[in-house]
């Protein structure tokens, strides 16, 4: 049974702002996460990653959607944002290597997770966005304890 948490921010600062207070608790797991982000086309996913991923000290950060996986190293942390909006057949994930991001220490941020069904790993929390204007609303589902335990820390 998956744990839910439903949100609603007004504007896309505070949506990055909670990015943030995730990736603070993703940082306190020894293990490998797994984040799928889910919503239509300018729902706010690469947003979203952004935020997440300037909380370890990346200012600059690209969307990946031409080069499938943008990755972030440092002596901190090991996050991998994918955007398989292109990706044309889910083989190509096995020629970047996907295994090797699913390491302790890695993040794996999935943008269109569906279209690589067989070779993405299943999530550990799926964050499901929508909204319109500056309006957005993120649905959080937990689907094992890692995403239990990402949960619990923002609560």
């Amino acid at each position: 049974m998956a744990v839910i948490l439903n949100l609603v921010f007004t504007h896309e600062s505070k949506t990055q702002a909670f990015a943030q207070t995730l990736a603070a608790c993703a940082q306190t797991i020894d293990q490998a996460i797994v984040i799928y982000l889910e919503g239509d086309l300018g729902a706010g996913k690469t947003t979203f990653a952004r935020g997440f991923i300037q909380f370890f000290g990346f200012d600059r950060v690209k969307s990946p959607t031409y080069s499938l996986v943008e990755s972030y190293l440092n002596n901190k942390i090991n996050i991998h944002h994918f955007d398989c909006y292109r990706l044309s057949d889910p083989e190509e994930l096995e020629y970047i290597g996907i295994r090797e991001y699913a390491k302790p220490g890695h993040i794996q941020l999935i943008e269109w997770a569906e279209l690589g069904a067989g070779i993405i790993p299943p999530a550990d929390l799926v964050i499901s966005i929508t909204g319109e204007d500056n309006t957005r609303q993120l649905n959080l589902s937990a689907n094992n304890d890692i995403g239990e335990q990402l949960l619990q820390c923002i609560d």
